[in-house]
């Protein structure tokens, strides 16, 4: 869905137009964008196109890239009017607070989505997350996910020997697994010499 601008926009001050993002109904997120607009918020929903495939049809989908979120402009003054529209759950925040998004990241996200480029969400992957590589030669093998400059590789360990093993890799090839185990610290007890 594109940007949504309003003629209020020109009479808010700047600091107070911060990017903030809402928590909604799953499936929601379009209608809440449409009715958030139409009371005159600047609202932002980056879709992606994708085909499904059912047994009777083929269809092409917008789908939103953030499934149960839609960016909203400013808009805190009137929090009552934002979360009390249908569909909304939340204002996503922190300790009471309305979280901000910068303006550079949502600039990002709509030059990708406004791009000829094919865009699809993609599970959030941290170094030391355990994955497995979808496909490819390597299908099917497991480690953790290390970055080291621009290079993402993951690293098989053999615990019996205490050796690992890294391979270069590309990080669409991967699904998530889990956090990487912590390691249980070995305490080795020494016998008292009774001294």
């Amino acid at each position: 869905m594109p940007l949504m601008r309003n003629k209020q926009e020109a009479q808010t001050p700047i600091d107070m137009r911060h990017w903030h993002v809402l928590y909604t109904r799953h499936q929601h997120e379009k209608p809440v964008a449409r009715i958030l607009s139409s009371k005159g918020h600047e609202v932002f929903l980056p879709l992606y196109a994708v085909t499904h495939r059912w047994q009777d049809r083929t269809k092409r989908l917008c789908l939103p890239l953030f499934p149960c979120y839609v960016f909203i402009r400013g808009g805190m003054d009137s929090q009552l009017q934002v979360t009390s529209t249908p569909g909304v759950f939340t204002i996503v925040g922190w300790a009471g607070h309305p979280a901000t998004v910068p303006d550079g990241q949502i600039e990002r996200i709509r030059q990708m989505v406004e791009s000829t480029f094919r865009v699809e969400p993609y599970p959030y992957l941290t170094s030391g997350d355990r994955v497995r590589i979808r496909s490819g030669t390597l299908q099917g093998l497991e480690g953790i996910l290390v970055r080291k400059k621009n290079l993402i590789k993951l690293i098989i360990s053999l615990e019996m020997l205490g050796r690992s093993v890294a391979v270069e890799i590309d990080i669409s090839c991967l699904e998530r697994l889990g956090p990487a185990p912590v390691p249980v610290p070995v305490v080795s007890i020494q016998p008292s010499t009774g001294i």
